[in-house]
């Protein structure tokens, strides 16, 4: 059974951290490249962070470059989403996903295989 399971959300002031993870199983994690997603109340779905597997590259929305920054462990099958200097606007539900190495990283929610259930992200003015 293929599983993607979010963890480490939370309550945090602004200007705090989180550290993300993303725990897959049930698949061939290395021949999948890894998106982080976000969905806040109202708002669409939106791609923040990709990584590539053996290339390890990585890819952040312009609102994050500079604050997020990804990473994975192919040996623990499990990618980490820190998350740095938190702001009420990054409050949302975190969703990571998998698509096929083949296919690439991308941004459009609808491309991908895989979902997790999500953890929430909430950050305090």
């Amino acid at each position: 059974e293929v599983q993607l399971v979010e963890s480490g959300g939370g309550l945090v002031q602004a200007g705090g951290s989180l550290r993300l993870s993303c725990a897959a199983s049930g698949f061939t994690f290395d021949d999948y490249v890894i998106g982080w997603f976000r969905q806040a109340p109202g708002k669409e779905r939106e791609g923040v962070s990709c990584i590539g597997s053996s290339d390890g590259r990585t890819y952040y929305v312009d609102s994050v470059k500079g604050q997020f920054t990804i990473s994975r462990d192919n040996a623990k099958n499990t990618v980490y989403l820190q998350m740095n200097s938190l702001k009420p606007e990054d409050t949302a539900v975190y969703y990571c996903a998998a698509r096929t190495v083949r296919a690439g990283c991308s941004f459009g929610w609808y491309e991908y295989d895989y979902w997790g259930q999500g953890t929430q992200v909430t950050v305090s003015s």
